[in-house]
C-alpha cells in the first residue's frame, strides 16, 4: 500500500486520475518547468504521472500529490524516486519538488521535503538520498542547502544531449546517520 504523509499544513498523496487536469496545468506552466529542458503538454503530463503510479506501485513510494489541509487542489509534486538512467552516483533515489507558481514561496516544498526525506530514512531506511539541478535554478539548491543536503559536484545529464544548455546539473547527497538531521516539517 502506497504511502501517505501528513505534515502541519500539507497531506502527500499518490496522484491519481482525477489528477491529471491540475498536474497538466503545473507540468505544462513555462514559469515552473523554466529550468527543465520543456514544459510538458497534455499527453506527456499524463504519461509522466502514469510513470509516477507504477513506480507507487513497484516500491511504495514516489512523487506524492501535495494537497493543502485547508482547501482542496494540488499545489505540486514533491517525493522520491528511483533514478532510471545512469550516472557516476547511481543506483540511487532521488528527491525532487514542482510547485505551482501561484503556491510558490509559502514553505510548502520545503516541508513536503522534509517528510518525504524523514519517510525515506525511516520507513523505508534509505542509506542515502540525492538530489539534483541545474546550477541556474537557485530556488531548489537554496532548498536543497536548507534541507542540509551536502553538494557532492557536479555531472552531465545523460538524458541531454552533449551541448543541451542544460545538460550540467549540480548533485546534492544525504546520508542516513550523517550530522545533518532531517527535521521533520
Amino acid at each position: 500500500m502506497p504511502a501517505i504523509l501528513h505534515t502541519e499544513r500539507l497531506i502527500l498523496r499518490p496522484p491519481t486520475e482525477a489528477d491529471g487536469p491540475e498536474l497538466a496545468a503545473i507540468n505544462g506552466d513555462a514559469a515552473v518547468m523554466r529550468h527543465f529542458p520543456s514544459a510538458l503538454d497534455l499527453a506527456a503530463s499524463e504519461a509522466f504521472r502514469e510513470r509516477i503510479g507504477r513506480h507507487f506501485a513497484e516500491h511504495g513510494y514516489g512523487f506524492w500529490a501535495v494537497e493543502r489541509r485547508d482547501a482542496p487542489g494540488v499545489v505540486g509534486l514533491v517525493g522520491l524516486l528511483n533514478i532510471p538512467w545512469t550516472a557516476w552516483f547511481t543506483p540511487a533515489v532521488e528527491i525532487g519538488w514542482r510547485i505551482a507558481v501561484a503556491h510558490q514561496r509559502r514553505g510548502y516544498a520545503e516541508e513536503a521535503a522534509r517528510a518525504a526525506l524523514a519517510f525515506g530514512f525511516g520507513t523505508l531506511r534509505l542509506p542515502e538520498i540525492v538530489a539534483f539541478t541545474i546550477p541556474a535554478n537557485e530556488p531548489s539548491w537554496r532548498l536543497m542547502d536548507r534541507l542540509s543536503m551536502a553538494r557532492a559536484g557536479e555531472f552531465d545529464h545523460p538524458n541531454l544531449a552533449e551541448g543541451h544548455p542544460m545538460r550540467r546539473h549540480l548533485l546534492y547527497r544525504f546520508r542516513a546517520g550523517s550530522e545533518n538531521s532531517v527535521r521533520p516539517a
